[in-house]
């Protein structure tokens, strides 16, 4: 079980997008890959849950977790195989924990909680909650996004992890992100010479 957890060994920059739902993670993973012609990695969550809900109208289930997690991390190891040097990960294992601990009180998969701290991204994009609320069969917190934001932002605090908060319009968080990232990959670029 715990190696269809684990990322496969690769040398592309990984990305995450973080944060609570509806905060534009998606638009800005599929902006920043077009912009450097690589690969986004979809929310596996998302695709499954939608399915259950379309087939079953049930919502996710504890039991759902570790299934959602193996999806979402095959679904990265194989888009870094296709990676132009850089990959964005529209969420991880990270995030699927913080998700698990909100809904299901406290409660985590001890797998989950083991490899989804083991798992390397180089960055975190936490996004901010100032866009709009869409609902969706899916979504289900509009009046607690401000604690789930603080959720996500004490959950990357606790673990030291390398994180810039993204606000603003589509356009601004495009150009906070482009600045930050090529800031990074001239980093990674001085580093490994």
């Amino acid at each position: 079980m715990e190696e269809n957890l684990r990322q496969e060994p690769g040398s592309c920059i990984r990305v995450v997008l973080f944060g609570p739902e509806c905060t534009g993670k998606t638009t800005l993973s599929k902006q920043l890959a077009k912009h450097y012609n690589t690969q986004y990695v979809p929310e596996y969550m998302r695709e499954y849950l939608q399915k259950k809900w379309d087939e079953t109208k049930t919502v996710c289930e504890y039991k759902d977790m570790l299934t959602i997690a193996m999806g979402q991390i095959q679904l990265e190891n194989k888009l870094a195989k296709k990676a132009n040097k850089i990959i964005f990960c529209d969420t991880n294992l990270l995030e699927l924990k913080v998700y698990s601990e909100a809904y299901y009180d406290g409660l985590v998969p001890k797998i989950l909680k083991k490899i989804s701290l083991e798992n390397v991204y180089d960055l975190y994009l936490l996004t901010y909650i100032d866009t709009p609320w869409i609902p969706d069969d899916l979504r289900d917190k509009p009046q607690e996004r401000e604690e789930m934001f603080l959720r996500f932002k004490e959950c990357l605090e606790k673990y030291n992890l390398p994180y810039v908060v993204i606000k603003g319009d589509k356009t601004s968080r495009f150009e906070s992100a482009l600045t930050i990232i090529s800031q990074l990959i001239k980093n990674k670029s001085e580093y490994n010479r």
